[in-house]
Order: structure tokens, then sequence, then C-alpha cells
């Protein structure tokens, strides 16, 4: 991040106006403001004062400490999912803080390790969340303010949930409300445009995504259906919710552990103990494999997929709920449940 750009992030984070900083440090707020559009820089004179008034170092106001590349940023993420399991949560959390305190301003690494320990929390079944939680959401306030529209959107999206969870609807309406429109779809726009340079590739890229978000957005808004259908006691339209769910999931080739969700969530509601089973036996051993997206026609431009490791994380999850948790205690007893979970 340029000299311009961590001055006008810090002056923000500080609630200062140009014309404050201007008069600390007894210059023109014309030269702030000329600072922050890049087109002139401070004179190194100004710089210790102005780094004490932005409550930072002259190596971050400088960018001596560069930002991180992708692959850091990567191997980073990957580093604290090995600590979680080493060392516990609140070790890798500790590690995440101490990093960005190095990267103070470096938004993709704020991003990243804020998701993915977001994530993890539920993943690795960790109690007393709501101190980790209240830093996340410190986070996600400083990164919807960003200028990448991918950290900002989900950032803000983020924070409406929880605002939302905590019943603060008042919050999540004005979050809401504020959240940027726009009539013109750029991804789209991009697609036809490559389309029409004969840039199949990228375009073919572009529409693959679109096919993954539009999926993944289907399955969601099934599964509430499903709740609500479930919630007005219409047991005839959850299932045939859940069977669409099924069909969708299965002809967009998406794994077959995840065909099941719908059905075993059903089966669940409805405390049917030999429908349960039935769907877990099914899903368990599928949620071992790896998926390889690009195997369909559907995402052959796809890189990577859902790995074996995450799936079996959360098969893991699901059967740590199944066998302690009090609701689904109807499960238990007999060599059913126990026959499929090892032990």
């Amino acid at each position: 991040m340029k000299i311009n750009q961590i001055i006008r992030e810090k002056r923000k984070e500080l609630s200062l106006t140009q014309e404050q900083i201007a008069e600390f440090l007894g210059v023109s707020t014309p030269a702030v403001s000329k600072w922050e559009r890049g087109s002139t820089y401070p004179d190194i004179t100004l710089l210790p004062a102005l780094a004490r008034l932005l409550r930072t170092d002259l190596n971050t106001l400088l960018s001596f400490s560069d930002d991180l590349s992708d692959i850091e940023i990567k191997n980073f993420v990957n580093a604290l999912d090995q600590t979680i399991q080493e060392r516990g949560y609140d070790a890798a959390f500790q590690k995440a803080l101490h990093r960005i305190r190095e990267y103070p301003t470096c938004e993709k690494l704020i991003f990243s390790v804020t998701l993915y320990l977001e994530g993890a929390l539920a993943l690795y079944n960790v109690s007393e969340s709501g101190q980790y939680r209240e830093a996340y959401e410190a986070f996600y306030r400083r990164l919807a303010a960003s200028d990448t529209p991918e950290i900002r959107d989900t950032a803000a999206g983020m924070l409406i949930s929880y605002a939302r969870n905590r019943g603060d609807f008042s919050k999540a309406e004005e979050l809401i409300r504020d959240l940027p429109f726009s009539a013109i779809d750029r991804e789209e726009q991009l697609a036809i445009l490559y389309q029409q340079q004969k840039r199949y590739g990228d375009a073919e890229k572009i529409w693959e995504r679109r096919v993954l978000r539009g999926a993944a957005e289907m399955q969601t808004a099934l599964i509430n259906l499903l709740e609500t259908a479930l919630l007005e006691e219409r047991e005839s339209d959850a299932a045939f919710l859940a069977d669409v769910y099924e069909a969708l999931t299965r002809q967009l080739c998406f794994p077959e552990w995840m065909c099941c969700n719908a059905h075993l969530q059903l089966a669940l509601a409805k405390k049917d103990r030999e429908r349960s089973l039935s769907v877990l036996q099914k899903m368990l051993p599928a949620m071992k494999n790896e998926w390889h997206p690009q195997d369909c026609p559907l995402y052959r431009s796809t890189a990577g997929g859902a790995s074996a490791d995450f799936s079996s994380k959360l098969a893991q999850k699901i059967c740590d709920e199944l066998m302690n948790s009090e609701e689904y205690a109807f499960l238990r007893g007999g060599a059913g449940l126990e026959a499929l979970i090892p032990q």
C-alpha cells in the first residue's frame, strides 16, 4: 500500500479530518489533501510527527513492510490450521493477531485470516467464542471500507450476519440499505466481451464461477424453504424440497455427500431414526473422498476442489454433535449410530 493510501486509511481509522491533520502539523488543508491523492508527499521533517499523529511507525508509513503476497497469505492460513490442530484455537488466534500487527494495512491478510478463523470456530467446536467474534467484527468493520469490492461486500455481509444473530435487527436493516447498488453486472459484461474477443477460456472461467455460485445460492434457498416448511408443518412440501435439493446437487456434479444434506436435515427434524441412519450410512463414507469439479464438463476450467481433509473434519463435527447433543439422543442406543461412527 502506498504512503498516500496509508495516510488516508489511518486518518479515517482515527476519525480525524484533513483539517485536523493540517492544524496539528502546521500545514494547509490542501497540502494534506494532495498527500492523500498522491500528487505530493509530506516533507521529510514532518514524517516522525505524522507517524505519531496517525499512531503508526515510520516503517509502516513509508511502506517498508510491503504487503504479503497471495501465496504467503495462503501458506500462513494453512499454518494457522496446523497450529489449531497442534496447540489449540487460541494459539492460532494470537498468532494471527501478531501477523496482522506486522502488516496492519494488508487487507488481503486480514480478510483471509478472519474468514478462516471465523469458519474454524464452528469446524473445531470452539467454546466461549464471544471474545474472538468481537475481534472479528472489528476487523469486518475495517474491511467494510475497503476499495476492493470482494473484500468490502463480504465484510458488509458478515456485519449484517453479526447484527442479525444478536437480534439487532434495526442495525442489520441499516447495513442492508447501505449496500451499494449497481444495475450493471460487471462480471457478466466481461464474460460477454471475452467471448466476442474469442478469449473463450477467460469467458468460460467466469461462467463456471457463476454456475458454482448460483448453485450454492440455490442450495441455500432450498434448505431455508425446507426449514420454513417444517416450521409450518408442511411435511409433504418439505419432502418435495429435499428431493429437489438432491436432484439439483447431483445434476450439477457436486460431491455425493452434499446430495444427502437436505434429506438428513429432514430426517433429523422428524426424529426419524431409521431414515437418519440410512442417510448417514451413505453420507459419512462419501465425505472421505476428494471432490474434483474439473472432472465435470460444467467446471473443466475450475482449479482445485473441496479437499477430503475439510470434509473429513466436517464429518467429525457432525458425528460429535450426533453423539453428544441432547437433540439427537433418539439416534443413540443399539448398534445403529455407533456402528457408523469410528471410535
